[in-house]
């Protein structure tokens, strides 16, 4: 296989850099700005709804559109709420701690609630499934923990003691 296809390009390409939108197919280059689109436009919702969750819509649409189009790659990143999420998952495969944990705590709430309105038990059964193999890939993720600052903004700094 050449270097420059697919999965193989991926193992020797340096991991934060995309690869060429210019190698793939227009095909599979429509396919994935199709699924980007669409994971960007649930991620976006999930912001205001609770029972989507963000981060996991973001992450596919940020690796979508770093294989089939720059500029939306870079629009992307670019972005004030969301180039942080996709920056810090790029650089070290881990999500900040706070974030981390409102991901734990919806996905718990909102499969409780839907478990607990569900009537049908094989479909409760298949919730509670998807829930646990949810929680375990979120749970085993790295958290980043915020980087300690020398003075808290907005605090004052402390006084020096009279000699």
């Amino acid at each position: 296989l050449p270097v420059s296809s697919g999965i193989i390009a991926s193992m020797t390409r340096p991991p934060d850099t995309p690869p060429d939108p210019s190698t793939i197919s227009p095909v599979w280059r429509a396919v994935l700005l199709v699924v980007g689109t669409t994971s960007l436009i649930l991620g976006v919702i999930g912001i205001f709804l609770p029972v989507l969750p963000t981060t996991p819509f973001i992450l596919v649409a940020a690796a979508c559109y770093a294989r089939a189009s720059t500029r939306l790659y870079t629009w992307l990143l670019g972005q004030k709420s969301l180039g942080p999420i996709i920056t810090e998952w790029r650089r070290s495969r881990s999500l900040p701690a706070g974030m981390k944990t409102r991901a734990l705590v919806l996905v718990v709430v909102t499969f409780a609630v839907s478990i607990v309105l569900i009537d049908s038990l094989l479909v409760r059964g298949v919730l509670v499934v998807i829930a646990a193999i949810l929680l375990t890939f979120l749970y085993r993720i790295p958290a980043t923990q915020p980087e300690p600052t020398s003075v808290t903004m907005g605090a004052t700094p402390p006084r020096e003691e009279p000699r």
